[in-house]
């Protein structure tokens, strides 16, 4: 595989429209991330799950999903499901996120989701951060949605089965889903991992990159 050299890597933002979206878009590339570089800052933004048990989960799994890193976690209280029926308190978050941190990189949803509510902050996404390096992450659901990514993180066998339980560990809300297991989550990383020469992977979606391979 060809690797191009990684610049400096000090703040990251993630972004959810729900708790557990991270964690299951882009868990194991958290945990690449932040194991390799202490006291990185993460800021993150979920638009809905705010004041309930969900907030509580959310920032339990981040916070173990970031070992070693800076978190700040953002959890507001947009209704499930009706995000574009809230789309100005959701561009008004991002942009006030955007005010006050300058990633290196952004991991948010995809912009061809299935789902409203991810499908809405993915589009929103580069009106305030317009000049960031966005990965937008898959997440395995009824829709049958997924489609073809172009970016990839190789995760190790202990790292995929490190996602996988503290997605079981931290979200106990989501256990009754049917596709919230084991089989679904180590399944679609294994066929991303064959995409990319490797044992598992993370999958993403770029439109737009910069490089810089000057010497």
């Amino acid at each position: 595989m060809i690797r191009l050299p990684a610049g400096p890597l000090d703040r990251v933002v993630v972004l959810g429209a729900h708790c557990d979206d991270i964690a299951i878009g882009a868990g194991g590339t958290l945990l690449s991330i932040c194991s390799g570089r202490p006291g990185l800052r993460v800021d993150a933004l979920v638009l809905s799950g705010g004041g309930s048990e969900r907030e509580d989960e959310e920032r339990a799994a981040l916070a173990a999903f970031c070992p070693g890193a800076e978190v700040d976690v953002t959890v507001l209280k947009l209704p499930d499901g009706r995000l574009p029926a809230h789309w100005d308190e959701a561009k008004n978050a991002l942009e006030e996120l955007r005010a006050r941190t300058d990633p290196q990189l952004v991991l948010a949803p995809r912009i061809d989701d299935a789902h409203q509510d991810h499908r809405g902050l993915a589009k929103l996404v580069p009106t305030a951060f317009r000049d960031h390096l966005v990965l937008g992450y898959e997440i395995v659901k009824w829709d049958a949605d997924l489609g073809r990514p172009n970016v990839y993180q190789p995760l190790a066998p202990a790292l995929a089965e490190k996602k996988v339980v503290l997605l079981q560990q931290h979200y106990a809300s989501q256990r009754h889903r049917s596709w919230y297991d084991r089989e679904a989550f180590l399944g679609l990383a294994r066929i991303r991992g064959i995409e990319c020469a490797s044992r598992y992977a993370e999958a993403f979606y770029v439109t737009k990159l910069t490089l810089a391979l000057e010497g």
